[in-house]
């Protein structure tokens, strides 16, 4: 429970079906009467990486403005809130189907739909993605941080800076055992990713052609580890086959939060033809009592 007492903060996991895996976030379904202060007060009490608060109904219950706070700021854009959000509209508001959310980082389609089994199912469409260069210098200080040596570092997947939607730097690991290893600087990674503008490093290993294992530090949001990020997803995918490292019309899976006990699954879509990164999960309401594995 919040001090905000006339602020409804609903708590879901995204890419799990398990309240105990993947990763937690708040919803606020009416944050219209919210300022920045107390949007940042509710995030930061919860917690969690990153609460969503709906600020704006544009459409008739079917398009939304939507902003992303962490326990230390505003963020652009953040995948696992947004399907948490649309899991939470369509179990509290009765709306599955097609959603669209007006975001800082741009406007972001996500679609819910519902299984056999009664479960639903939230897919994101990103904004449009790049890649770009990283600094030698920036991945040395950013490998420093992380006390990983540069031979331990994939030669196939080449260090870059990815955007979906937020900024994210992208790390390939040469082994399981590497990316399992992980004990980092919090300051001196946070500093590097202020300076650079970035959400996350997003650490991967590859296990076949389209299967990742994937960990996700953010310091910058007062949270040691991210256990399942939508938003790098994202941009992992659009750096993936920009570098062509898979097809132009693939389907990935990312395995995430195996390393802190939050096993989540992501799914990341990319279609030949269209630039834009599909990602999508199954999530769950974290009862009332539960934590939700906050890892602020």
């Amino acid at each position: 429970m919040t001090s905000f007492p006339d602020t409804e903060v609903l708590r879901y996991t995204a890419f799990s079906a398990d309240p105990e895996g993947g990763n937690p976030a708040g919803v606020v379904l009416d944050a219209a009467g919210l300022d920045d202060a107390a949007m940042l007060a509710v995030a930061a009490e919860l917690g969690y990486s990153e609460t969503a608060f709906l600020t704006e109904e544009l459409e008739s219950g079917r398009a939304f403005t939507v902003r992303y706070f962490s326990p230390k700021g505003e963020v652009s854009f953040c995948g696992h809130a947004t399907v948490a959000t649309a899991l939470a509209l369509a179990e509290h508001r009765g709306r599955p189907g097609d959603l669209v959310f007006e975001t800082r980082a741009g406007t972001v389609p996500v679609r819910v739909t519902r299984g056999d089994d009664g479960a639903y199912r939230a897919t994101l469409t990103s904004v449009e993605p790049h890649t770009e260069d990283a600094a030698g210098e920036d991945v040395a200080e950013a490998l420093a941080a992380l006390d990983w040596p540069a031979a331990d570092l994939d030669p196939a997947f080449p260090p870059r800076i990815a955007y979906a939607g937020a900024r994210h730097l992208v790390l390939a690991a040469a082994t399981r055992e590497r990316l399992a290893r992980l004990s980092y600087d919090f300051e001196r990674l946070a500093a590097l990713m202020r300076r650079l503008d970035l959400t996350t490093v997003q650490l991967v290993w590859r296990e076949d052609a389209t299967t990742f294992h994937v960990r996700d530090p953010f310091p910058v949001g007062g949270v040691v580890e991210d256990p399942a990020t939508g938003a790098a997803a994202a941009a992992f995918g659009a750096y993936a086959r920009e570098l062509g490292l898979v097809p132009d019309s693939s389907v990935l899976t990312l395995h995430q939060g195996d390393d802190m006990g939050r096993p989540g699954v992501l799914t990341v879509e990319l279609r030949a033809g269209d630039p834009r990164i599909r990602v999508g999960g199954t999530g769950a309401r974290i009862p009332d009592g539960k934590t939700g594995g906050a890892h602020a």
